[in-house]
């Protein structure tokens, strides 16, 4: 879908991208075959010629901060082939409300591997580990997750392409919580787990801290089910939206 896109491409919006579609110009590769043939309302053929010629060689190097800064942050799901050799699923859990809490751990799964970082032991390892990607998928992140991470590492550079499947898949007509969308798609919770929430997450961080060492092998298998269940929400919601979008 992303060599397919041009909303990245100033003086571009949807309906001058349908249009390109419209007229052949499906991929990069179509329209750089001959812009001349292609006709656009609000940019200039020589000036998309150029920028589009420019997200080819930033693709080719991998170059992810270059999409990052011009997609629309809605149309990031855009590059989600292309970069997911070097993608990553998070969550973040935290001790309380959003003024006081502090994190206590961040999970991230790459699709073969999940990585627990946890207060007291290895969380300040995390700004080395995720600067080793550029593409970040979470649910509200937006909302929660990143300003968490903003504020817990204030001198950490978070220049990754985001896709935030909360706002993401209510493109597609989902609505609540992650839980309640992963049982939308049949995907269960283990039986430590299931039924537990983000306040049961505080709570068990609490029992760990009074004691209960069981009670961090729960949180850290809690968050890892929240990460790893995010690919096959991820691949979904890749699938329907380029159908809903490209038709």
């Amino acid at each position: 879908m992303l060599t397919s896109t041009y909303v990245h491409v100033r003086g571009i919006d949807a309906k001058s991208e349908r249009s390109l579609w419209e007229q052949g110009a499906l991929s990069w590769r179509d329209f750089l075959g001959d812009p001349k043939r292609f006709v656009t309302e609000k940019a200039d053929i020589a000036k998309i010629e150029k920028s589009v010629t420019a997200s080819v060689k930033a693709l080719d190097r991998g170059v992810h901060q270059y999409f990052a800064n011009r997609l629309p942050r809605r149309e990031h799901w855009r590059a989600f082939p292309e970069f997911r050799d070097s993608l990553v699923y998070l969550d973040v859990e935290t001790e309380g409300s959003f003024r006081e809490d502090t994190i206590t751990m961040v999970g991230l799964y790459d699709g073969v591997a999940y990585m627990p970082f946890i207060k007291g032991e290895n969380l300040v390892e995390f700004p080395d580990a995720i600067s080793m990607y550029s593409t970040v998928v979470t649910f509200f992140g937006s909302g929660f997750d990143l300003p968490m991470l903003a504020r817990e590492f204030p001198s950490i550079e978070l220049d990754q392409l985001h896709i935030d499947l909360c706002p993401t898949m209510r493109r597609l007509g989902y609505r609540g919580g992650l839980k309640s969308i992963e049982r939308q798609f049949g995907i269960e919770r283990s039986t430590e787990t299931r039924g537990l929430t983000g306040r049961d997450a505080v709570i068990l961080w609490r029992q760990y801290l009074r004691g209960r060492d069981s009670a961090l092998d729960t949180l850290v298998q809690y968050n890892k089910e929240d990460v790893v269940n995010l690919e096959r929400l991820m691949e979904a919601t890749y699938s329907d939206l380029r159908l809903m979008v490209m038709g």
